[in-house]
C-alpha cells in the first residue's frame, strides 16, 4: 500500500462580551476589541448586516453605528449597511444569501475585514454561512438581539440555512471572532420572543446543571414578568454552559452525539410542518416537554421531575403540545421526523433523554408506541388546563 498521510489541528478562539448600549459613543468595548485584533496599518473594513425587525424597533440604530465609527478613523465602516428580513423565513430565501455575498463582493470585504451581523438567531445563521463561504471564510462578528440568540445559537459555532424544506440542510462549523451580547436589545422584544428564548435555558439546564434548573424554577415568575436583571443572569449562565460544551469533546459534531439538541428532533419537525411560522424556541419548549414525558414513561425520570418541568414551561407562558405533533400511527409526521433526524445525524440515531434533572443519557432508539403515549399524555394535560 502506497500513500501519504498528514495530521494537523487548528486552534479556534473567540470571546463573548456582555454589555448594554454597545454603540453608545461612550462605550469603548467594540473599538477596543477591533484595535486589539488589527493585523495591519490599513483600517479594517466593517460590513454590517442588520435584521429588519431590529431596525424597526431601534430606528436610531443605523445613525448610532455611523456616529460610533466616526470617532475611530483607524476603523472603516462600509457606508452601505445591508438591512434584510430576519426570522426563520429568512433562512429559506436564497436571494437573501446572495444579497449578503454580493455585498461582500461589491464592498471588497476580504479576509482581513469583518462581516458584522446584528439580529436574531436566523439572521446570524444566514450571515454566518455567507461569511464562512465567502473567500473560504471571512471574519464574522455576531451581535445577537434576542434571548434565544444571546443564550444559545449566537454563542455557538454553527451557521446554516434551510434547504429542501429541511432545517439547516446547508451549513458550516465556523466560529465567529467575537460575540457581543447587548442586553438593551432585549427590552424591545415581543413577549413571545422573550418567552420562547427561555426554552433553550431550560434545555441546557436539564441536561447539564440541576442547580441552574432549580434557579429557573425559583425565578420563573420574574422571568415571565420580564425582569431584565434576572434575564441578564440567565443569558450569561446559558452562554457559559454552551461554551463549556464547545470546548469539550466534539465541537464540530463529527460523531452522532448532540446533547445540546435535547428536545430538538421533534421541534425541527414541528417547525417544518408549520412552515416555520412557529418560533424555534416555541417548538423547542414542546420538544422538551415531549422528551421529558417520554423519559418518564420509559422509566428514566420520576413523575415529580416531569411535573416540575411541565409546570415550568407553562409558568413561562409556553405551550407543551401542538396538534401537528399528535401521533395516530407509525406513519404520523412526528414518527417520520425521527427518521429524518437520524439522517441529519449521519445514519446513527442519537437522542438525549433524561435520567434526572441535570442528567442526560444518550439512546440510539425510540419506541414508537411510547412516543405516541407521550404525545397523548401532553394532549390530555393540555385539555385539562383548558377546561379549568
Amino acid at each position: 500500500m502506497d500513500f501519504l498521510q498528514q495530521s494537523f489541528s487548528v486552534k479556534f478562539e473567540f470571546k463573548v462580551f456582555f454589555t448594554t448600549h454597545l454603540f453608545n459613543k461612550d462605550n469603548p468595548l467594540l473599538q477596543q476589541f477591533l484595535q486589539v485584533e488589527k493585523k495591519s496599518d490599513t483600517p479594517p473594513k466593517i460590513f454590517v448586516v442588520l435584521d429588519e425587525q431590529v431596525v424597526t424597533h431601534h430606528p436610531h440604530l443605523i445613525t448610532a453605528i455611523q456616529l460610533y465609527f466616526k470617532q475611530f478613523p483607524a476603523l472603516h465602516l462600509v457606508d452601505d449597511m445591508l438591512v434584510i428580513p430576519g426570522g426563520e423565513i429568512a433562512k429559506n430565501d436564497e436571494k437573501l444569501l446572495h444579497r449578503i455575498i454580493e455585498g461582500v463582493n461589491t464592498n471588497k470585504i476580504d479576509r482581513h475585514s469583518y462581516l458584522m451581523a446584528i439580529g436574531g438567531g436566523s439572521l446570524l445563521d444566514l450571515a454566518g454561512y455567507a461569511a464562512a463561504i465567502s473567500h473560504r471564510g471571512i471574519r464574522h462578528i455576531r451581535i445577537p438581539t434576542t434571548v434565544l440568540s444571546q443564550n444559545d445559537s449566537g454563542v455557538g459555532v454553527k451557521n446554516g440555512v434551510n434547504y429542501f424544506t429541511k432545517k439547516n440542510f446547508l451549513g458550516t462549523f465556523a466560529p465567529p471572532v467575537a460575540v457581543f451580547n447587548d442586553y438593551h436589545f432585549l427590552t424591545t422584544l415581543q413577549d413571545v420572543d422573550w418567552r420562547s428564548g427561555i426554552s433553550e435555558a431550560i434545555k441546557v439546564a436539564l441536561i447539564k446543571d440541576a442547580v441552574f434548573f432549580q434557579w429557573l424554577v425559583d425565578n420563573a415568575l420574574l422571568l415571565a414578568k420580564r425582569d431584565l436583571k434576572t434575564m441578564h443572569y440567565l443569558v450569561k449562565r446559558c452562554a457559559e454552559l454552551h461554551m463549556q460544551h464547545i470546548s469539550s469533546g466534539d465541537p464540530f459534531e463529527q460523531g452522532s452525539a448532540r446533547p445540546l439538541d435535547f428536545g430538538h428532533w421533534s421541534a425541527h419537525k414541528l417547525e417544518q410542518l408549520a412552515h416555520f411560522h412557529i418560533r424555534h424556541g416555541e417548538a423547542v419548549a414542546i420538544g422538551i416537554a415531549l422528551d421529558s414525558v417520554y423519559s418518564h414513561l420509559s422509566g428514566r425520570l420520576s413523575k415529580e421531575a416531569v411535573d416540575t418541568i411541565i409546570n415550568l414551561i407553562l409558568t413561562l407562558g409556553l405551550d407543551i403540545t401542538h396538534p401537528l405533533l399528535e401521533v395516530k400511527d407509525n406513519q404520523s409526521p412526528l414518527i417520520k421526523g425521527l427518521e429524518e433526524f437520524r439522517e441529519h445525524l449521519g445514519g446513527k440515531l442519537t437522542i438525549t433523554l433524561l435520567n434526572g434533572i441535570g442528567k442526560g443519557e444518550e439512546v440510539h432508539q425510540m419506541d414508537d408506541a411510547l412516543i405516541q403515549q407521550a404525545s397523548e399524555w401532553l394532549k390530555k394535560r393540555n385539555e385539562e388546563l383548558k377546561s379549568k
